[in-house]
């Protein structure tokens, strides 16, 4: 474990001496709720318009999604594991790059930002797989919003890694909820 420990603390220091001055704010701006609300006001758009009074059965199947995902990282992992932010780790002071002091809470393992992108990301992409083929583009979406946590020092890759991890199963569980659901509901009609 102890290896482990290590190499994923070399890997975040390789990866975060990855930036530069002009990319710093972006970076910040990007991993804020705020600068995904288009494409989360583009989706709901597309929940509505494909499932019209169905549509809330769709707003429970994310809602699982990110309930799951955000309770299983910050309800649970976080306060279990108890391990320090790259940001909050004194042996690291001085070594990785923050943007403007930015630190994140104290813990970060798992990470709730990968477990919450990824998860929206494969809910989304089940739901819609059939209709609109650019839905893979949530997955890129997802991993540039995870890395900006890596750029920015506030989680280790590992972090990264298992909250992903976490979004996906939780990601599943939402939109298989979601489908047993609309079966329930409406027996005769096929999930699109």
């Amino acid at each position: 474990m102890d290896t482990l420990i290590e190499w994923d603390k070399e890997l975040l220091i390789y990866l975060n001496s990855f930036h530069t001055p002009w990319l710093d704010p972006i970076v910040l701006f990007m991993t804020k709720t705020i600068a995904s609300l288009p494409l989360y006001l583009f989706l709901f758009y597309l929940i509505f318009k494909n499932y019209k009074k169905e549509s809330w059965m769709v707003l429970i199947g994310i809602g699982i999604t990110i309930l799951l995902a955000d309770q299983i990282t910050s309800g649970i992992m976080k306060p279990l594991f108890m391990r320090l932010r790259p940001s909050n780790e004194p042996t690291l002071v001085g070594i990785i790059h923050l943007v403007d002091s930015y630190k994140g809470g104290l813990y970060g393992f798992a990470s709730s930002h990968a477990a919450n992108t990824f998860g929206t990301a494969l809910f989304f992409w089940l739901l819609f797989r059939n209709q609109y083929s650019a839905m893979y583009w949530l997955f890129v979406w997802a991993a540039l919003l995870t890395y900006t946590r890596i750029y920015l020092g506030v989680h280790y890759p590992g972090d990264i890694l298992v909250g992903g991890i976490i979004g996906l199963m939780a990601g599943w569980v939402g939109y298989f909820a979601f489908t047993k659901l609309k079966a329930r509901i409406n027996p005769t009609q096929p999930t699109l």
